[in-house]
């Protein structure tokens, strides 16, 4: 396997160096932010958001590299082409159309000769219509009770975003809906929500593309074996989101209603498709659901069309790959400043991590430089709480931190030493990035914080539908910028598949044993041996 350097580019080799020049103390940040005009000139705004990167390591110079870098890799045409249809997996040999899902324009796009909006435009229809008829008690369960409860089965990319806009939008949510995620198959998830759903007035929503997965299906078994157990005609409460054709796709295996999805969108990207559109049609109603693509297409088309140096995914992008590459920060934290967000961290965990954790490019060479980092994070103030000593003066990571001009609940204007509750968040969010940019020397060295710890602030009006989608999509934009200036393949995830194939044969064991209790696993390592006869004592 041959391996591909990147520092056989002219620019990444002066952005090495240029690096090297900003380690030195001249340029440490708190000098860097004594410039007056520093935030009008490392900070963008666009879609109704605003995208501060003052407080990063860079400066005019280093900015100037990143945008060559960006010409070079030609990130636009790049991104032009996937959003255009072109066969951007290559290893799947198939599109990556998940901007599609949130296209309103009359223009078709085509894959194979095929336009697919129509597709697409009968799938939202659809889901329109199916919430309608449940917010008017037309669709009801088996008993005729109507459905107070939607719970969605599925995991990873069936699950993680919708939970995300699902929180974020839940100050909003006003059809009698209570919305519940069983994606994990410890039976202790499953249990919990048992206890607490009426069964006769809960719908199930089982959404995966192959309805193979196993932990999905054995959630979902184990969902209809409880529904027959109280009486009740499994077909009178499930909804299957999945690829035409499959097995949730069979007449024979009736339910409510099926709503397709199109390979050519990945689940880690497929919220604004069905995966998403289902579940928080009902729960929110579907017109704030068209409003939350909406957002999501503003920011898709700021992403295609404005220019590298205005362009707040892509500017992003190239802060991440300076911070991972350049300077050496394995990791980057998310801290929104909002309560409602605190579920973006775990969905932008897996869309960054699975789409850009690889060791190859997209044609098969071995990079020699790391791609991905390690996502996490919390909200703000909790994060300041728990994590926020290793921040200071610990290891050093970089933040996005992420504010919110306008509180949903203007109502509560209490003030606790001069301020509102509102007002003592953005205090907090204006003095931490400040504080680790800048430091504090201590003659007492426990006390002393060396600053130069970069971040970046993303500021929203409100926490509007149209917001969440903006915020979503510039997301998913950066990650995409970022697999293109590493040349992976974003869209792709082999890495999840080997831990699935020593499961299945370990299942195989499991279910021998339950069939025959003389089993003694001897077609197993010593270690595993240990762990299934700690399952199965008395072997």
């Amino acid at each position: 396997m041959n391996t591909v350097k990147q520092s056989e580019s002219p620019v990444w080799n002066r952005l090495i160096q240029r690096a090297d020049i900003m380690d030195s103390p001249e340029k440490h940040l708190k000098h860097l932010l004594k410039d007056n005009d520093r935030i009008e000139k490392f900070s963008l705004k666009a879609v109704d958001i605003f995208y501060d990167f003052s407080r990063q390591r860079v400066d005019e110079k280093t900015m100037d590299l990143l945008f060559e870098l960006a010409e070079f890799k030609n990130l636009k045409q790049r991104f032009l082409e996937m959003v255009g249809g072109e066969k951007v997996n290559v290893t799947e040999n198939r599109p990556a159309l998940h901007t599609a899902a949130r296209n309103f324009s009359d223009d078709p796009v085509f894959v194979n000769g095929r336009d697919v909006m129509p597709e697409i435009i009968k799938v939202r229809n659809d889901i329109k219509k199916f919430a309608l008829h449940v917010h008017k008690e037309k669709i009801t369960g088996s008993t005729g009770m109507p459905f107070r409860h939607v719970v969605v089965i599925g995991i990873g990319g069936s699950y993680l975003g919708t939970e995300f806009v699902a929180n974020a939008l839940d100050f909003l949510a006003d059809k009698k809906i209570e919305i519940m995620f069983l994606s994990n198959v410890d039976i202790h998830n499953f249990g919990k929500i048992a206890s607490i759903i009426d069964v006769e007035r809960t719908l199930w929503i089982v959404i995966s593309k192959s309805y193979t997965t196993a932990e999905t299906m054995a959630n979902a078994n184990q969902v209809r074996s409880f529904i027959l157990e109280k009486g009740l005609d499994p077909a009178k409460h499930f909804v299957t989101v999945t690829s035409k054709g499959s097995p949730g796709d069979d007449p024979d295996n009736p339910v409510l209603s099926s709503f397709h999805m199109f390979d050519f969108i990945g689940g880690r990207y497929s919220v604004t498709s069905a995966v998403g559109g289902v579940p928080l049609s009902l729960y929110l109603g579907y017109k704030r659901f068209e409003r939350f693509l909406k957002g999501a297409e503003e920011m898709d088309l700021h992403a295609q069309n404005a220019r590298e140096n205005e362009n707040i995914p892509l500017v992003a992008a190239l802060i991440s790959v300076w911070n991972n590459n350049f300077l050496g920060y394995p990791a980057q934290a998310i801290i929104p400043y909002a309560s409602p967000l605190s579920k973006l961290a775990a969905h932008i965990q897996q869309l960054s991590m699975e789409s850009n954790g690889k060791s190859v490019t997209k044609d098969g060479n071995r990079l020699d430089e790391p791609t991905g980092g390690i996502i996490f994070g919390e909200p703000g103030t909790n994060a300041q709480h728990s994590f926020f000593q290793l921040a200071h003066q610990g290891r050093p990571f970089p933040i996005d931190f992420i504010g919110v001009i306008h509180p949903h609940y203007k109502q509560y204007q209490n003030q606790s030493k001069g301020v509102t509750n509102h007002q003592e968040l953005w205090s907090n969010l204006i003095a931490q990035p400040t504080a680790l940019a800048q430091g504090k020397e201590d003659a007492n060295p426990a006390k002393s914080f060396s600053g130069n710890r970069p971040s970046s602030t993303i500021l929203l009006k409100d926490l509007s539908p149209e917001n969440i989608g903006r915020l979503l999509a510039l997301y998913e934009a950066k990650t995409v910028f970022e697999a293109f200036i590493w040349d992976i393949n974003p869209f792709d995830q082999f890495g999840v598949e080997l831990g699935k194939i020593l499961a299945t044969d370990i299942r195989k064991e499991m279910a021998m044993k339950n069939q025959d209790k003389s089993n003694t696993f001897e077609n197993v390592d010593p270690i595993t041996k240990f762990y299934l006869n700690t399952l199965f004592p008395g072997n």
